[in-house]
């Protein structure tokens, strides 16, 4: 007598669907979002554009008005406010691929997917940081968007990767220059790989409370400087670029940071972050892939200030 098949209780089974492993998928995506969000620190810090279809988005750009006296009687026929527009184009699809094989997993002592997703979070999270960082570095080296509205431009010192009060000093230069460009004083930010990021803890105009509370020894901490927010980051490019997008490349050998208004750079996102996960009967496995569309690029080039040595 044959045994019956037993009514299994499916944990990954939506109501009503028919994929057994539609629910497990939230907890990956879940995973991916985190690591994602955590990791970046220009995504909120520039400006972001969704689009529901196309290749390319517009970025409207204006200039100011000009104020003049008037004279009694004259007419008044208004004026003509200078307009541009950059346009930002999606790169591709990128994606962050990782492929499990059933056997390994079911022989493993420990869970795996959980550190996985985890990284391929990271993955994504590094491309988008060191794209936007370029395209901010790279504004900051551009041409002026209309005649008299400036470039940032460069802070240069031989000794400000050596020197903490002069790379404070480097910053609050970077501070004036955008006031001068007429730039808005916040939000602003500034952004330096680790070893210059604790060179600014040993300056007293960082940590001494007689001059800011932007910084904390104890923590290892600096928050914010003449306005600026400073942020730690491995992407702060250090070479010379000159393979990939064209859009991307420049020589970067001398650049220290960068500080900007979220103004100085565009992303323009047609997929926003989505995750697959299939089990693959022909391999044995599961294929996990995390994944977005987006394209950056560069704005307002009076926005950005590079920090660089000479």
């Amino acid at each position: 007598m044959a045994l019956p098949d037993y009514n299994v209780s499916r944990l990954g089974l939506k109501a009503g669907n028919t994929d057994a492993v539609e629910l497990f998928l939230k907890v990956y995506a879940g995973e991916v979002l985190t690591a994602y969000e955590k990791k970046t620190i220009v995504k909120g810090r520039h400006l972001e554009r969704t689009i529901a279809s196309g290749k390319a988005a517009q970025f409207p750009l204006t200039w100011k008005a000009v104020a003049s006296l008037h004279t009694p009687g004259a007419m008044i026929d208004g004026q003509s406010i200078k307009h541009s527009e950059k346009v930002i184009d999606i790169d591709g699809l990128l994606i962050a691929p990782v492929f499990i094989a059933s056997i390994d997993e079911a022989m493993n002592h420990y869970e795996v997917r959980s550190i996985y997703t985890n990284e391929q979070g990271i993955a994504l999270a590094d491309q988008y940081d060191r794209e936007v960082l370029q395209c901010i570095i790279l504004a900051s080296r551009g041409s002026e968007t209309f005649s008299g509205s400036g470039v940032g431009g460069a802070i240069t010192d031989a000794d400000l990767a050596k020197d903490a009060d002069i790379l404070a000093g480097a910053l609050m230069s970077a501070g004036q220059k955008m006031d001068e460009l007429n730039v808005p004083d916040a939000p602003r930010f500034a952004a330096f790989k680790p070893a210059l990021y604790w060179l600014l803890l040993q300056s007293d105009l960082v940590i001494n409370r007689d001059y800011s509370q932007g910084g904390n020894v104890q923590k290892g901490k600096v928050w914010e400087l003449a306005g600026i927010e400073i942020l730690k980051s491995n992407n702060v490019p250090s070479t010379n670029i000159n393979s990939g997008i064209t859009k991307y490349r420049g020589n970067f050998t001398k650049t220290k940071g960068v500080v900007w208004h979220p103004q100085a750079a565009g992303t323009v996102k047609l997929m926003d972050l989505a995750l697959e996960s299939e089990y693959l009967i022909t391999h044995q496995g599961t294929l996990m892939v995390a994944k977005y569309a987006v394209g950056h690029g560069s704005l307002r080039p009076e926005g950005a200030v590079e920090i660089a040595l000479p």
